[in-house]
């Protein structure tokens, strides 16, 4: 009974890690591809330079609302769930996280939380049941 539920915490460790990281990876490709067809219209002239008299987070904050709104829209019912799942699993850590300077800071620190307590954690928990028996 007890070797059972030592294999359940191992395969919850891992298919909770493989979720906040397969989020945390697709966020990445979201932050990289955004940047590139933002600085490619603001090439092409689709859109004003950043102002030279406006702040570093008032010119981020401005190109992000931009392109969050293209990219919320494009979202498939996959990727919200992974990304709501994700969400769920790291809500125990998001007090740490809220005073993060930026959103890959908070989504990088989330990911190592994550990994560190439901990744070595569990699998941890996992192993002293089995030397138990």
């Amino acid at each position: 009974m007890l070797s059972a539920f030592a294999g359940f915490l191992r395969l919850a460790s891992i298919v909770l890690c493989l979720i906040v990281g397969v989020s945390f990876a697709l966020f990445a490709i979201d932050q990289t591809s955004n940047a590139s067809a933002h600085q490619q219209r603001e090439l092409n002239g689709e859109i004003p330079p950043p102002q030279e008299n406006a702040t570093p987070s008032e010119t981020a904050a401005a190109a992000q609302k931009a392109d969050s709104t293209d990219g919320q829209a494009s979202k498939g019912s996959t990727r919200r769930a992974i990304d709501e799942v994700a969400e769920a699993v790291t809500l125990p850590f998001s007090a740490l996280s809220d005073n993060a300077s930026g959103e890959w800071f908070k989504r990088g620190l989330l990911l190592l939380l994550t990994l560190a307590v439901y990744g070595f954690g569990l699998s941890f928990l996992a192993r002293v049941i089995r030397v138990r028996l």
